[in-house]
């Protein structure tokens, strides 16, 4: 009998991905970045119920919330593959899991789960 898990504990998002968190909540935000990240993305200021992929993808409501925080959001939607492997992470997805959601290496994924920031991935150019 497998055991039910406990509700996942989200990391907070960067700053770049705060306005779309805070409008939609975590899980409604990842399904947007998983969606529609890296894409333009015009929001409106009343999104209409129908032909919008924005509303397809979010609801109306989400919409309504994306468009009440337009003023803070960027022409295209991020990417925020690291948040993203972190909060399916908390979920308690393995790495293969996730870097097949993500679409990216295993590799990648354990990087980003690491924490590590680029600069620390790259040469120092102090070094003699």
């Amino acid at each position: 009998m497998k055991m039910p898990q406990p509700p996942a504990r989200y990391p907070r998002p960067p700053a770049n991905l705060a306005p779309y968190v805070e409008a939609l909540g975590t899980r409604l935000a990842m399904h947007l970045l998983l969606e529609l990240g890296g894409a333009e993305l015009p929001v409106s200021a009343r999104p209409r119920p129908r032909g919008s992929r924005l509303v397809e993808v979010i609801g109306l409501d989400g919409a309504r919330a994306l468009a009440a925080r337009r003023d803070d959001l960027q022409p295209r939607v991020p990417l925020g593959n690291r948040w993203l492997a972190a909060c399916l992470h908390a979920e308690g997805r393995s790495v293969a899991e996730i870097a097949r959601i993500l679409r990216a290496s295993d590799v990648a994924v354990r990087w980003w789960l690491s924490g590590k920031s680029l600069k620390e991935g790259c040469f120092d150019d102090d070094a003699d």
